[in-house]
């Protein structure tokens, strides 16, 4: 007959196997869970500080827009009671349409349209503003809210003299699954004693961009031959 060693074996791995096995689906199974744990946990901290920094810029633009309009009143009040409609309908966009996660880019550039109509009613005669956005085929494409605001509204802000002549210019183009936006102005940095604007934007477009397009996203900011010029290209 065998051993008697010979039977300790077998029930040794007869039980040691499956106890073993079992460990090991069990702390698989506790990996995966703990994985879809933090998964979890990483997409509810990541919505709240978009929801955040969405809650941050809609007050930052509310503010300027309201100082614009502040600025027309005893100027021109026909021109302030159109740049208050001008808001209304802006503010709807920011309240109501600017909470989903992406919007058309059709809506976006509507909202930017209205925008600059509203930023031009303030402006001189020294003052050229122009654009240039595509009008077709655009419902395909998807786009994160609010991401060009910070770039025109920086141009409106360090781009325009009282004295000199000043020259704003945006460009936006889509090739493929690029889109690129172009913003150029006079470059008249503003003294460290100038208080307008918070200055959160640019700030603000930045950690966005970096929660919603990683790695997917180019940001340029700089001055050639005393004009500035912001370019954001999206993949």
């Amino acid at each position: 007959p065998p051993p008697f060693r010979f039977f300790w074996i077998k029930n040794f791995f007869s039980l040691i196997i499956p106890t073993i096995i079992a460990i090991t689906v069990s702390t698989v199974e506790n990996w995966f869970e703990t994985e879809e744990k933090h998964k979890e946990a990483a997409r509810v901290q990541l919505e709240s500080e978009l929801q955040n920094l969405r809650y941050q810029i809609q007050p930052h633009f509310f503010f300027n827009s309201l100082n614009n309009i502040y600025s027309l009143i005893e100027v021109s009040p026909e021109k302030a009671q159109d740049a208050v409609h001008g808001l209304s309908k802006m503010m709807r966009y920011l309240l109501y349409d600017t909470s989903r996660p992406l919007v058309g880019l059709d809506e976006e550039l509507e909202f930017i349209l209205s925008y600059i109509q509203l930023m031009k009613l303030r402006q001189t005669d020294k003052t050229v503003v122009s654009y240039s956005f595509p009008k077709k085929e655009l419902q395909q494409w998807r786009i994160a809210p609010l991401l060009f605001i910070p770039l025109i509204e920086n141009a409106f802000k360090h781009g325009i003299s009282a004295t000199q002549p000043s020259e704003i210019h945006f460009d936006l183009t889509l090739s493929g699954d690029r889109l690129l936006f172009v913003g150029k102005n006079t470059n008249f940095p503003k003294v460290d004693a100038d208080k307008s604007g918070s200055g959160i934007g640019l700030v603000n477009l930045q950690k966005r961009l970096s929660l919603l397009y990683p790695e997917k996203h180019k940001l340029k900011l700089h001055v050639i031959d005393q004009t500035f010029e912001a370019t954001l290209q999206l993949d």
